[in-house]
């Protein structure tokens, strides 16, 4: 049941009437309503995981309220790695076992020696990444004694399957979430219509510039070997700009309709195309990821390395990307791709600005160039790297620079199959890069403020084209997002 079907609208519009206008003074209702609906929203798709998210959410309700109340430290230290290895684990198996599998296969191959081990038919459970994520930093909260395991189970179930956010995230974390839903929400009209506004920019996002890339990023990646290198290139920008625009649309979707319930939840996205160097472009993409990564691993691991100076930041970096990698799929083209991104850090290494933010004067004519040529390099960079993420093997994607680089990138690209002129979607992508750098220091790019006069009359305008653009150019065929099959 993806947000830009028929079939969400007519589930959430009912949802929001009960919560709303039957059960508004009731939170325990509420809540209890939220965790109905969050298992009907999880169910639609394929009922049979539905079990192992009602046991996996029991396990981690049961292990948290053990660990807030033993006294005995060792009873502690048992239950809090027995819930990482039930997290970690099914996360291994459901995710990994196969490839592992495989590798170990093909590691034995290369030596000549063929072994009879078969792989497994398993399938995903749609959102393991992200609420597993979710209760392992519960768990590791509690261990940390950063906040107390809660004793109703209604409402970390519901933190568990809140559904805006349970198959693609953000992923928020207990410290987040559950304080609001043991706090009585109160209905707002300034947050309903921010809320409609984000969806509304989500929608935008993932109709009109997403699915439409999609049409010409898959006939250019599906038949690169036809085409030449200006069209690779083309291809390879059209996948950077679908990927932002379905998963920061799915983003900006959740955290709209999670406002519409009283919610505010993780932003995820902070205008990452406009980032002038690697870091700020990780601290503004997949926030949510991003900070969990940061939180549990980078910085334990920095710890760890920090007599070795620059060299054991480097190695903290990289192990954090390259799981970052492993964290997107069991392929070797995911792990790559993080390992690349924690190489891209080596100039900031050296330079000792990993942690530091630009602060270059924008008066000067002479600054914001290379301001602009620093978000250039940083976008080029990137979109070159997402091919690995596009590609379905090393080889291909091998394959696909080895085309990419050469003479023919000087010439004028050509796409065959396309049903839509290419000037289309390139003004659309135009424009959603120019609202969003206009409106780069709010939470989203739809979020003004309604004072009245010609002012509300031009986001009036704003508002009527986007609506008009995703009737009239909004791609129909695809429903389903890219980031749910993470």
């Amino acid at each position: 049941m993806a947000f830009n079907s028929f079939e969400f609208i007519l589930f959430f519009v009912a949802c929001y009437i009960i919560y709303w206008l039957m059960i508004s003074k009731q939170i325990k209702i509420q809540n209890l309503f939220l965790l109905l609906a969050g298992y009907v929203f999880y169910a639609w798709t394929n009922w049979h995981f539905l079990f192992y998210l009602i046991a996996f959410s029991a396990a981690n309700f049961l292990i948290g309220m053990y660990m807030e109340q033993t006294n005995n430290s060792r009873t502690k230290q048992w239950l809090y790695y027995t819930a990482l290895l039930l997290g970690a684990g099914g996360l291994a198996f459901f995710k990994y076992f196969n490839f592992f599998i495989d590798s170990f296969k093909d590691a034995f191959h290369l030596i000549g020696i063929g072994l009879n081990i078969h792989t497994l038919n398993i399938i995903i459970p749609l959102g393991i990444s992200f609420f597993t994520f979710r209760t392992l930093s519960y768990i590791i909260d509690i261990q940390r004694e950063e906040i107390k395991a809660t004793k109703d189970w209604v409402i970390f179930f519901t933190y568990v399957s809140f559904f805006p956010s349970i198959l693609s995230g953000p992923i928020d974390r207990a410290k987040t979430l559950i304080p609001q839903l043991e706090k009585k929400r109160s209905f707002s009209v300034n947050e309903t219509i921010d809320g409609l506004s984000q969806i509304l920019w989500g929608l935008f996002k993932k109709a009109v510039i997403a699915d439409n890339c999609a049409s010409y990023t898959n006939e250019i990646f599906d038949h690169y070997q036809t085409y030449q290198a200006s069209t690779l290139v083309l291809g390879a920008f059209f996948y950077a700009i679908q990927l932002y625009a379905d998963f920061s649309g799915y983003s900006d979707m959740a955290i709209g309709i999670a406002r519409l319930l009283g919610f505010n939840i993780t932003k995820n996205f902070d205008f990452p195309f406009f980032a002038e160097n690697i870091a700020s472009f990780w601290r503004k993409w997949h926030m949510s990821l991003t900070t969990w990564l940061t939180d549990y691993i980078f910085t334990p691991l920095n710890f760890t390395f920090r007599r070795l100076g620059k060299k054991g930041l480097f190695f903290a970096i990289l192990i954090n990307y390259t799981l970052c990698g492993i964290w997107h799929g069991a392929n070797w083209t995911y792990i790559l791709y993080g390992f690349l991104h924690g190489c891209y850090f080596i100039p900031l290494i050296i330079k000792g600005t990993v942690g530091k933010k630009q602060n270059m004067n924008n008066n000067s004519l002479f600054s914001s160039f290379i301001r602009f040529m620093n978000r250039m390099g940083t976008f080029i960079l990137v979109m070159l790297t997402f091919v690995l993420f596009r590609a379905d093997t090393i080889q291909q994607a091998f394959s696909f620079y080895a085309r990419l680089f050469n003479t023919s990138v000087f010439s004028i690209p050509t796409i065959e199959n396309s049903n839509l002129p290419l000037l289309t979607p390139v003004l659309f992508i135009t424009a959603m890069l120019l609202i969003e750098w206009m409106q780069r220091t709010k939470e989203h790019a739809l979020q003004f403020n309604r004072s009245g006069g010609l002012k509300s009359y031009s986001i009036a305008l704003l508002y009527s084209l986007i609506i008009w653009s995703v009737i009239l150019w909004g791609y129909s065929g695809n429903k389903t997002f890219m980031y749910v099959k993470f």
